[in-house]
């Protein structure tokens, strides 16, 4: 058996879940702003594994996901601990909001500190109360507001346990990407904790296909680690790394009509939409600059000069990844909607 384990002055029972409210500062009125917390921990011992999600608080698909693996896990079954926070950044949650009240994003905050702005108390508190307790981390995404992005997992894949975790996930597309200094995946890595994130969808909405995916992505990551029994299930083919990616960006203001979707396979010289005024009359033509797949794309027609447009993923074998792609897709069985 598990001996209990203790996450913020609280234990949890081996086969026992608890949930928690973490204080972690006042509104205005001053009203507590908790952090909820949810800690499934296992008869056995094993990983101490984090899920967490809405480290950018308008960014809801991952809590849907957190919520939907939580329904599926039995703590008697599990070996190891399952630490899960649906919503990180509650300030900016409760305001729909990406970023905290002082407009500073969270996630280049890490690792923070105690004195600090809000931003940085924040970090702390996260970093101190629960990363610290935790072994592997999968921290859930999605594009920015107006900006969707194909399912896909972003990870150093220098390090061999952290390139097992993003290739047991499952999703179609995997980026080697390095990593921005302020955020969560830089100080766990300092610490020697394996980081996957994963991006998937819209801001500010729910989106079948990223959160089902979601939520098969992490069971298979928990399988992989041994947290769960393994599935019975057909081996799942391995994902296709991208080497590389690029922004294509609006070259005139305007109206944008774009022609390509998320998951595209894209040649170098097609035209990926258009640009026209708002009489109608075209402005130019969008083209590709390279040869890749379309894993993030904007959502609203209305463009400035400079706007990012689509994200371009690159590979070496591109046909292996659209491939990888169509094969995601049909496994779900959930056709993406258009942009």
């Amino acid at each position: 058996m598990s001996p209990p384990f203790e996450l913020a002055g609280q234990q949890v029972a081996a086969g026992q879940r608890r949930t928690m409210q973490l204080a972690l500062a006042q509104l205005y009125t001053q009203s507590p702003l908790t952090v909820p917390v949810e800690v499934v921990h296992g008869k056995l011992p094993g990983p101490v594994l984090l899920l967490c999600a809405a480290i950018h608080g308008d960014e809801l698909n991952g809590i849907e996901v957190v919520n939907q693996v939580l329904a599926k896990v039995n703590p008697a079954r599990l070996r190891g601990t399952l630490v899960a926070v649906p919503v990180v950044n509650v300030f900016g949650f409760i305001h729909k909001s990406r970023y905290l009240p002082d407009r500073r994003d969270l996630n280049r905050c890490f690792p923070g500190s105690e004195k600090g702005s809000l931003g940085a108390r924040v970090a702390h508190f996260f970093v101190t109360e629960i990363v610290s307790k935790c072994s592997h981390i999968i921290d859930l995404h999605t594009g920015a507001i107006h900006r969707a992005n194909l399912p896909q997992i972003r990870a150093q894949l220098d390090c061999p346990i952290t390139r097992q975790m993003a290739e047991s996930f499952g999703a179609p597309i995997v980026l080697d990407a390095s990593i921005r200094d302020g955020s969560l995946r830089s100080v766990a890595e300092a610490q020697g904790v394996p980081v996957i994130l994963y991006e998937a969808g819209e801001a500010l909405r729910f989106d079948p296909l990223p959160i089902k995916a979601g939520v098969r992505g992490v069971l298979r990551v928990m399988r992989n680690l041994g947290m769960l029994k393994a599935s019975t299930a057909r081996p799942v083919a391995g994902p296709i790394i991208a080497r590389s990616s690029t922004w294509i960006r609006a070259e005139h203001d305007g109206l944008l009509h774009l022609k390509v979707r998320l998951g595209d396979r894209i040649r170098k010289g097609d035209c990926l939409g258009t640009i026209s005024a708002p009489l109608g009359a075209e402005q130019c033509k969008v083209i590709a600059p390279r040869s890749g797949i379309v894993i993030g794309s904007l959502t609203m027609p209305l463009v400035n000069e400079g706007d990012a447009i689509c994200h371009i993923a690159l590979f070496d074998e591109i046909k292996q990844a659209e491939l990888s792609v169509e094969r995601f897709v049909d496994e779900l069985d959930i056709q993406p909607a258009p942009l």
